[in-house]
């Protein structure tokens, strides 16, 4: 998301390096949505920046799954908003399909619930997606534990992720994570360093996090990543990053072994 954000964007071509630095790291899962655009006439700009870092990558990316989302829109101004009939989604499916230059979507996610529209339509769309072959398997974003659950019952195994705010300063997604545990779903926790206005300052508004990286010789960011890791093993964090440095610190995580004290320390 933030290689799309205005006012945060780096160039495609740093974009582009960034993602090629996940991808020769082993980086196999790439999420995206068609939201993620600098303006509300660019629907899709980083579905499109990550379709032209997946072609141009020397490597095989057979392995590499394309996560992307659909039901937020974006308005003027910057604003946005949301639309979670059958009808738009499935037309948002189908920019995304072309966005991503794919026959179909590994991994296509509701990306917030529309209070104008009843939750069982819009996850009966992405169940009629299923069926179509268009998507591969379906996931839903800022959903709590009732319509995770009720998602479960439309979808069956076609549903195989819940994808919501999750990180130091924003921890009110345990109930979430318990239930993705119960039913054997992925947890992929948004912007899980506390999002682009907060993540360099990890480390001083959470002095734990700050305390542990010093005595570890590593960055906050790294010690937030690798507690979350260890909270659940369906629990993939998912940061996002837009230079090749940030991505590369953030894959340490999964080397530092954090002791139960220490883990205790971050949860409490």
């Amino acid at each position: 998301m933030p290689m799309s954000v205005l006012g945060h964007m780096p160039d495609e071509a740093q974009s582009v390096r960034t993602v090629h630095a996940a991808l020769d790291a082993g980086v196999t899962l790439i999420d995206t949505a068609d939201a993620y655009t600098p303006s509300h006439r660019e629907v899709g700009h980083n579905e499109r920046i990550i379709a032209t870092a997946l072609a141009s990558w020397g490597g095989d990316t057979d392995d590499v799954l394309v996560a992307t989302k659909g039901g937020h829109t974006r308005v003027a101004g910057g604003g946005w908003g949301l639309n979670g009939s059958p009808m738009y989604l499935r037309e948002a499916c189908e920019r995304s399909l072309k966005a991503l230059g794919v026959d179909s979507i590994a991994l296509y996610q509701h990306h917030r619930p529309d209070p104008s529209v009843p939750y069982a339509e819009s996850i009966g769309a992405l169940k009629e997606l299923l069926e179509a072959g268009k998507i591969r398997a379906a996931g839903i974003s800022n959903a709590n534990p009732a319509q995770i659950r009720e998602a479960a019952e439309i979808l069956g195994p076609g549903l195989v992720s819940v994808q919501n705010e999750y990180s130091p300063r924003f921890r009110s997604s345990e109930p979430e994570i318990d239930v993705c545990e119960e039913l054997n779903l992925a947890f992929l926790p948004w912007s899980p360093l506390g999002g682009m206005g907060s993540a360099r300052q990890l480390g001083s508004a959470h002095a734990a996090f700050g305390e542990i990286a010093d005595a570890h010789g590593v960055s906050p960011q790294r010690v937030c990543l690798a507690w979350m890791l260890a909270r659940s093993p369906i629990v993939i964090p998912i940061p996002g990053s837009s230079h090749p440095d940030t991505i590369t610190d953030s894959l340490g995580a999964l080397d530092l072994e954090l002791t139960p004290e220490e883990l205790a320390r971050l949860s409490g």
